[in-house]
């Protein structure tokens, strides 16, 4: 049993896990290990968002970050999803990832500059952006074998880790929690640059992304996964989109990813901002959708056991006020952190 938190990650403890070094969990997870001399990653978000149906820019946008993260100092790994939001736009977000910062720099000065720069007729597009130090965020998978977002940038995965299945194993996780309390402070605000809006968010701002693949499962467990669990799952995912505002969570986008043909594929996610780790926390220990998701996953894992095939992941970032950039054009008002604001 190995701890989350990397050897060369590992400080003396100001905070205490909220778990003893003698717990057991009661089945395996793993979170993806970097190589030491990673110090800080990039997530970001491209997106592009239209009302009804697709106008011919719509597929040029798509062209165009395909051109992008083709280019030199381009992404290590990205990967395309789509929903339709709370105003009833469509939304096609494509999501990059790096593990050097300097060449992510080379190449998003020019990326910007051709996403958000120049109008586009009929489409709005957003960046969204966060750079965290690697003591700033963690990972959980359910299984091993196949890595989704951040961790297909990682150099592999861990042994079966300690802090998982319990309340506060999410923060515990997270290896600046050992001396960091990680609070959030300031509010965000909005600066308006030509047609461009730029968020200026608030420290220690919370983002999850948390999916869900089944593509592996057979007739009856995708037909239990897409019957009992998914709803649930929606019904959730829809509050935080609608009005998780009042809890603390400015945007929630519940995804299905793309292949590389474009098809919908049966995987999904929501990424969802937060104002802190802390509110994230709280909707996820006490809040009746959540506590009805947590419920019918259990059913479901507990009915299947070890033959589940449904992969579970997630990967949750609390970024300090200079590891974040949001930027929008031509996008409605609740677009992303745009709501932060509104």
């Amino acid at each position: 049993m190995e701890s989350a938190i990397p050897p060369h990650l590992i400080t003396p403890r100001r905070r205490h896990r909220r778990v003893d070094d003698d717990y057991k969990p009661p089945y395996p997870s793993f979170v993806a290990r970097y190589k030491p001399g990673v110090a800080r990653v990039v997530m970001a978000y491209f997106g592009l968002q239209y009302r009804g149906e697709a106008p011919p820019t719509a597929a040029s946008s798509t062209s165009d970050f395909v051109k992008l993260v083709s280019e030199a100092h381009g992404p290590s790994h990205w990967d395309h999803a789509h929903y339709v939001d709370q105003a009833g736009f469509a939304n096609e977000v494509f999501v990059a990832y790096w593990d050097d910062v300097a060449r992510f720099d080379a190449w998003f000065v020019p990326a910007r500059a051709a996403w958000t720069g120049p109008g586009v007729d009929g489409v709005g597009r957003f960046i969204e952006v966060l750079r965290p130090a690697v003591d700033r965020y963690e990972t959980l998978f359910s299984s091993l074998g196949r890595p989704e977002g951040v961790a297909v940038i990682a150099g592999g995965m861990s042994g079966e880790v300690l802090e998982h299945a319990y309340w506060g194993g999410m923060r515990d996780r997270i290896p600046l929690s050992q001396t960091d309390e990680m609070r959030s402070s300031g509010k965000p605000t909005l600066l308006q640059d030509g047609p461009r809006l730029r968020v200026l968010a608030a420290d220690n701002l919370c983002v999850i992304r948390s999916g869900q693949d089944w593509s592996d499962t057979d007739t009856a467990e995708r037909r239990m996964y897409l019957e009992d669990v998914e709803p649930v799952l929606r019904e959730g995912m829809d509050f935080l989109r609608d009005d998780g505002i009042s809890i603390g969570c400015y945007s929630n986008r519940y995804m299905r990813l793309r292949g590389p043909d474009g098809a919908l594929t049966e995987k999904s996610y929501g990424q969802s901002w937060w104002q802190s780790l802390s509110a994230l926390e709280r909707w996820a220990e006490s809040h009746p959708t959540h506590v009805r998701i947590f419920g019918a996953a259990m059913k479901y894992l507990s009915s299947l056991g070890p033959a589940a095939k449904l992969r579970l992941y997630h990967e949750v970032t609390v970024a300090a006020a200079d590891e974040q950039f949001f930027e929008y054009r031509g996008c409605h008002p609740k677009t992303g952190m745009l709501a932060a604001v509104g």
